[in-house]
């Protein structure tokens, strides 16, 4: 279970699409404000999810073989195969605007930056906070709880794998809030440069991303359905 919602957990923090918009929130006034309340209700999603299953387990896992035990393996294995489907859509998809767009249609991340960057001048700690929700990826998510059955609250080790989780999970959203809080002239210009980064790679990332833990949860399922 440990190496699972590790591996999930980096999955999570390293996936562009919530950094990219987590950078317009703190590079915008009030930003670190609409950080924390970005990051708080990140955590509050985690958390919440942890806590459902655990209030529905018991926190003990269900017996080898079991109907409960057994649920949460295919429900890895579909949100596996779901992963890695939607890598090859989004691959596709790539290509096929790569092709439509030529030399000359190159996309302008930084125009585009620029215009997202101005509708965030005026985002709210709510709306920061609803946007880290619709953000989540839930797959991934989804992808931890089914891990989370495994779950025994009678050894600390099994604390500690959450607690790391949550963390680890984080740690990206994390660390631009605390760059800014204590270097923000510095943070603004690294933090512009890294959006500008993953605008023009984020498609690459998310394909690699989603097809790792995608295989990386078919495998292990499969293995423990037929083992």
């Amino acid at each position: 279970m440990v190496l699972d919602l590790l591996l999930i957990a980096l999955a999570v923090t390293l996936f562009p699409l919530p950094i990219m918009a987590f950078v317009l929130v703190v590079a915008a006034p009030r930003g670190v404000r609409n950080g924390l309340a970005f990051i708080l209700a990140w955590l509050a999603c985690l958390v919440t999810v942890i806590a459902v299953v655990l209030f529905l387990t018991g926190g003990s896992p269900p017996p080898p073989r079991s109907p409960p035990s057994l649920a949460a393996l295919v429900a890895t294995l579909v949100i596996g195969v779901s992963l890695i489907v939607y890598s090859e859509r989004r691959r596709r998809g790539r290509r096929r605007d790569d092709t439509a767009a030529g030399p000359a249609g190159q996309p302008q991340p930084e125009a585009s930056g620029a215009a997202q960057s101005s509708r965030m001048d005026d985002a709210t700690g709510w709306s920061s906070a609803a946007l880290a929700v619709l953000l989540q990826p839930w797959g991934m998510v989804g992808a931890a709880a089914a891990t989370v059955v495994q779950a025994d609250l009678s050894h600390g080790a099994s604390f500690v794998a959450l607690a790391a989780f949550c963390l680890l999970a984080t740690s990206s959203l994390l660390a631009m809030e605390l760059y800014m809080v204590f270097a923000p002239v510095r943070a603004q210009s690294a933090l512009t440069s890294l959006r500008a980064w993953l605008e023009r790679h984020k498609e690459p990332a998310i394909v690699v991303t989603c097809l790792v833990l995608g295989l990386w949860l078919v495998g292990r399922s499969l293995y423990q359905l037929t083992g």
